[in-house]
């Protein structure tokens, strides 16, 4: 049977964000799993041509993602997984049209919904501090999964930068580390004492000792392995976060991004320069890494007691009345 033309144009378009655009995997698998949502949404409206599809109908997706709902009545997507849906839409539709397959693009007017923009939930620097000590020993795994701690937050690289390093990548006598970010885009990255001292005995000991268990086929060259000898997961990379993290009364509040907002967030409090962060995280965009700059209420109304001199008018009123009727006291 042959394929629609739809589904035509949606292999064009996946060979193109492979080979032109060069995404990574995981950006890879994310507008795929879009796209084909929306080619399902498409079918059931009869719209197996691009060239026939309109506006409305990309507007009816949008409100479909908005109002798709579970048993439990709560929407399923979040604004910021429609919001990505919707820049998948965009781009296939975007390329049909500067390829010349349809004569214009029926989402150029289509705008994303507002995503909230949120301040980065980071720890304070006395919790990363007791969650780096919350795993103990020095048995392989136990050398491993401090390794990994300090080297997420040591680094502030993503968990799938983590997971995909090689040996060869680490060069601990320049204390740097080399990270193939998103879009297959290189950096090189500092490694601070701690990590690197963390890594060190990892490598001598630990990592040595899991690589006399591997399995058949196991990727040799990996930096962090799985108790069998192969490249860990990123999945056992979560775990193994929020493990530790149970440990020290951090529980829902922990994952490995989370620790990358902390590495970003205590920097950029010490004074390090906006766009020094830019580039350790690997942000394409200057204003990703901005969203950090944002702090709590919190702290900015401990900031503004500390520094405006007349947050607390009336208790230095109130001191400087009280010495005045001491003098007084004392003259009388």
């Amino acid at each position: 049977m042959a394929a629609d033309p739809l589904s035509r144009l949606l292999a064009e378009h996946d060979d193109w964000l492979v080979v032109e655009r060069g995404l990574a995997a995981n950006s890879l698998a994310a507008y795929r799993r879009d796209l084909r949502r929306y080619a399902a949404f498409l079918r059931a409206r009869g719209a197996t041509d691009p060239s026939r599809i309109g506006e409305d109908d990309v507007h009816a997706y949008v409100r479909h993602l908005e109002t798709l709902t579970g048993d439990d009545g709560r929407r399923v997507l979040a604004p910021s997984s429609v919001a990505r849906a919707v820049v998948a839409v965009r781009s296939f539709h975007r390329f049909c049209a500067r390829e010349g397959f349809v004569e214009r693009d029926p989402s150029e007017e289509v705008g994303a919904p507002p995503v909230p923009v949120g301040i980065p939930k980071a720890l304070d620097e006395d919790e990363v501090d007791r969650l780096l000590h919350a795993v103990t020993g020095d048995a392989p795994l136990a050398q491993r999964d401090r390794a990994l701690l300090e080297l997420l937050y040591g680094t502030g690289i993503r968990i799938s930068e983590a997971v995909g390093l090689d040996l060869d990548d680490v060069d601990l006598d320049d204390a740097t580390v080399r990270v193939l970010g998103k879009g297959s885009k290189e950096r090189i990255v500092p490694v601070g004492r701690g990590a690197r001292n963390a890594l060190d005995a990892y490598m001598r000991d630990g990592r040595l000792a899991l690589r006399r268990a591997r399995a058949r086929g196991a990727d040799a060259g990996a930096l962090v392995l799985n108790a069998r000898g192969g490249r860990i997961s990123r999945q056992s990379c979560w775990t193994i976060v929020k493990r530790a993290g149970a440990r020290v009364g951090l529980g829902e509040r922990l994952s490995p991004h989370v620790l990358r907002h902390s590495c970003a967030t205590h920097m950029l409090d010490h004074g390090a320069d906006l766009r020094v962060v830019q580039e350790l995280l690997g942000h394409a965009s200057l204003s990703t890494t901005q969203v950090y700059t944002k702090v709590s209420p919190e702290r900015l109304r401990a900031a503004y007691e500390a520094a405006h001199p007349r947050a607390h008018a009336t208790t230095r009123r109130a001191r400087a009345k009280g010495a005045a009727g001491r003098r007084k006291a004392v003259r009388g």
